[in-house]
């Protein structure tokens, strides 16, 4: 009988802590979805106590979601845990994530409290969480830098009080792979009750160690691998989920009767929607879901995959799902072939949302000869499950040239509770004079951090899609995205939505101060 390893995907939670990759609630929500078709585990869907989007967003996930176990983070306190088992009522599976920090450290300069004190505040957390749901995790924050002495304590102590799964975080990515792996095998070895919980890896990428450290820990007696989804987190980010999964599939050899249940065909669809909604560009040399991880340019090479593909890939595109399910539609293709393509590719449309896409659709073939997965992937995130449109950019006109006597100028046309916001204005070029002309019209003005244009697709008629950062007042970032076969219209449609995002934050900002 194989050994399972039990995947926990913190994409929505640790990952979404890295600067400038904050998700709405619909865009978590389409990762949950997908997140579950890659049939990951452990889906850990936010920290509900530190925010009403938070809380939120783990509700809805809770509510929507079938297979995997959905978590909540909690610090040691009574509070969070209450707010995290509210927010986590309504879910088939639920576990409760609680944390103190146990690094001498984090105890004297972050807690101001002694060892004693944190281990009966986690004992106490664990214990209170029991009563709130059907797992609970514990982890020793900074467990890395802990005295190995007081971890095992700890680690004792809280599975006595009731928790089913220890993690042990390599919080600032400090140790190598011999080193975190000589802690998992120490914590079997010393630690006599360990049976009665699943040994776990959190490791951040700091030294780029993460994956390393994550597998030593697997090799050693972990059982779930904590990760995100393209290695996203804080700081140099986490353990990239699938740089572990294909490494335990690809050297089963090594990891021999191993195993995971991660549908690994869901891979690239996976990083793809989460560098669009978080408009975190994907390294071409990234492993497993970079550009470049399965192409081909030295003469030595071509030649050898002609001949036997094994002479240079040790797996196949196919293995992530990146071939064998494109199916290209044009301005011909029927309403049936392209809901039949997009229940393929995942997507679970209303009648509404069909209706809306279809039209969409045919809009964006009268423009472009062939229309790809990654098309109909755009117009569903950036078109159709977008939330409630404060400002509706219906009309956008911009002139410019390359002669130094043109001005660049641009004219926009925006709804908002069903008036018309005229304005027109000029820049420094057509990007700019149509950022200026949205400021005008909805009379809010937030500063651009940055910008960012891609193609969607190959070629002339490629869909381009627009990425910026604006800050809000408390220097927050909120990202908007847009799509369209003119770059200028897409940036302009970011631009709206980055600041209907402000709009939204702000109104529920409003609403919990004066619930207070």
């Amino acid at each position: 009988m194989k050994d399972k390893i039990y995947i926990f995907d913190t994409t929505l939670r640790d990952g979404e802590q890295a600067p400038g990759a904050a998700m709405g609630i619909q865009d978590k929500l389409q990762v949950a979805h997908q997140l579950e078709a890659l049939k990951i585990d452990i889906i850990e869907a936010g920290f509900p106590v530190s925010s009403q989007a938070q809380f939120e967003a783990t509700e809805m996930i809770s509510r929507e979601l079938n297979y995997p176990t959905i978590a909540g983070l909690a610090r040691a306190s009574k509070s969070d845990i209450d707010k995290a088992g509210e927010a986590l009522k309504a879910a088939n599976r639920k576990r409760i994530h609680t944390f103190i920090a146990t690094s001498p450290i984090h105890m004297e300069y972050k807690l101001g409290k002694t060892p004693d004190e944190v281990l009966k505040m986690a004992v106490e957390a664990v214990s209170h969480a029991k009563t709130a749901a059907d797992e609970v995790e514990f982890s020793p924050e900074d467990g890395c830098r802990s005295d190995m002495d007081f971890l095992v304590e700890i680690v004792q102590a809280v599975i006595e009080a009731g928790a089913t799964t220890v993690n042990i975080p390599d919080t600032v990515g400090y140790v190598l792979p011999e080193e975190y792996g000589k802690i998992i095998a120490t914590l079997r070895e010393r630690v006599p009750n360990i049976d009665n919980a699943v040994l776990s890896t959190h490791c951040h990428n700091d030294l780029g160690m993460a994956a390393a450290n994550s597998l030593a820990g697997v090799k050693n007696g972990a059982r779930q691998v904590e990760c995100t989804i393209n290695g996203i987190g804080e700081r140099a980010g986490n353990a990239a989920m699938e740089e572990i999964v294909l490494a335990v599939k690809t050297r089963s050899d090594f990891f021999e009767g191993i195993e995971t249940d991660i549908k690994t065909t869901e891979i690239a669809k996976a990083s793809k929607l989460v560098s669009r909604l978080t408009g975190f560009a994907v390294a071409p040399n990234k492993a497993i879901v970079g550009s470049n991880a399965f192409a081909h340019e030295s003469g030595i090479h071509v030649h050898g995959i002609l001949k036997n593909r094994e002479t240079y890939e040790i797996m196949t595109p196919e293995t992530i799902g990146l071939e064998g399910n494109r199916m290209v539609l044009g301005r011909h293709s029927g309403k049936a072939g392209f809901k039949k393509r997009c229940e393929e590719m995942g997507y679970k449309l209303s009648e509404d949302e069909l209706k809306t896409a279809f039209d969409k659709f045919c809009q964006l073939a009268d423009k472009k000869k062939e229309v790809f997965d990654e098309d109909i992937a755009a117009i569903i995130s950036d078109d159709i499950r977008k939330e409630e449109q404060i400002f509706k950019l219906d009309h956008l006109q911009v002139a410019s040239g390359s002669s130094s006597s043109t001005i660049p100028t641009a004219s926009v046309r925006i709804i908002h509770e069903g008036k018309s916001l005229v304005a027109a204005a000029h820049g420094d070029g057509p990007v700019d004079a149509a950022y200026q002309a949205v400021r005008m019209a909805t009379e809010i003005s937030p500063e651009l951090e940055s910008y960012s244009i891609r193609a969607v697709t190959g070629g002339k008629d490629a869909l381009g899609e627009a990425t910026v950062e604006i800050l809000d007042d408390s220097g927050k970032r909120i990202i908007g995205r847009g799509a369209s076969t003119d770059i200028i219209e897409a940036s302009a449609k970011a631009y709206v939505d980055a600041i209907n995002r402000l709009v939204r934050r702000q109104k529920i900002t409003e609403m919990k101060e004066s619930s207070i």
